[in-house]
């Protein structure tokens, strides 16, 4: 039972007795700690964009690593070509994130088979884009964002924090974006803005309701030089740039590194953290 003063006034808080988890040797050399060797992982949104650049970091890290897509036509080409490379299994499974009996079953699929009974990272990172003026949104238009930003990382979440509670630890990284704590300029993203607040905060929500089982923390990327960002009309380029401290776009590989050390014993007593790399977008 955790207590909180709150205004003159004391709080009770029904939290978990149950120690977050903590490895067996804390003192083990430090690049150690950032192994995966022997973890079982699954990528939502992996197979475009960070997605890759995710499930490549992963397997470089020594996790064997299941990438889940939508739409991608060489989504199996790409897991045996990062196979190849890192010597790690890496598979592709087609799902849907935004229909809940769907998503959940491929994450009990990849479990079960590809993890052969344990699955230990789940990166909830499919998202989706659009320009849309507040006023003009439709239930169509707006659904279509929210569909995948919002209900689909609570669906892949759900699912993975049901196999988690079942084995007792499990790892949930959320991507969200610098947009959830700014508002992106000129271009007009409601929808895109506000699933990525949503989403930050749902992390926060479900980091204290699983801390018997399972760490959840998201990663909030700036600009990015992925497909989200090239089908964005050119002039838009020079704006961005000359509000960017760093002074340039981002690569998707330069985050890789982010989501092994969450995804790591690295970082083992961070939950309900949010780590923005935007090169410093979100400091003006």
């Amino acid at each position: 039972m955790l207590y909180r003063r709150r205004s003159g006034s004391i709080a009770v808080l029904a939290l978990s007795i149950v120690p977050l988890f903590q490895p067996a040797d804390i003192h083990a050399p430090v690049l150690l700690q950032f192994s995966l060797k022997g973890k079982v992982a699954a990528v939502t949104g992996g197979a475009g964009g960070v997605g890759v650049e995710i499930v490549r970091g992963l397997a470089e890290a020594g996790a064997d690593v299941a990438l889940i897509y939508s739409s991608s036509q060489d989504a199996a080409n790409i897991a045996a070509k990062i196979a190849e490379e890192t010597g790690a299994r890496v598979m592709a499974y087609n799902s849907d994130v935004s229909k809940r009996s769907v998503i959940a079953a491929t994450i009990n699929q990849i479990a079960e088979e590809f993890g052969h009974g344990r699955l230990d990272i789940v990166i909830a990172n499919a998202g989706v884009c659009a320009n849309v003026p507040s006023l003009e949104y439709t239930e169509e238009t707006w659904n279509r964002n929210n569909s995948v930003n919002y209900d689909g990382v609570m669906w892949t979440a759900q699912a993975a924090g049901r196999v988690f509670r079942k084995q007792g630890k499990g790892n949930l990284i959320i991507t969200a974006s610098a947009s959830a704590i700014m508002v992106n300029i000129p271009q007009t993203q409601a929808a895109y803005n506000a699933s990525k607040a949503a989403v930050v905060h749902l992390a926060k929500v479900l980091a204290v309701e699983w801390m018997e089982f399972a760490r959840v923390n998201c990663i909030s990327p700036g600009y990015i030089m992925t497909e989200m960002l090239t089908n964005q009309p050119k002039k838009l380029m020079a704006q961005w740039l000359a509000l960017i401290p760093g002074g340039r776009i981002c690569d998707a590989a330069e985050f890789k590194s982010a989501y092994v050390f969450l995804a790591s014993d690295a970082c083992c007593y961070m939950t309900g953290a949010n780590l923005v790399i935007d090169g410093g977008y979100t400091l003006l």
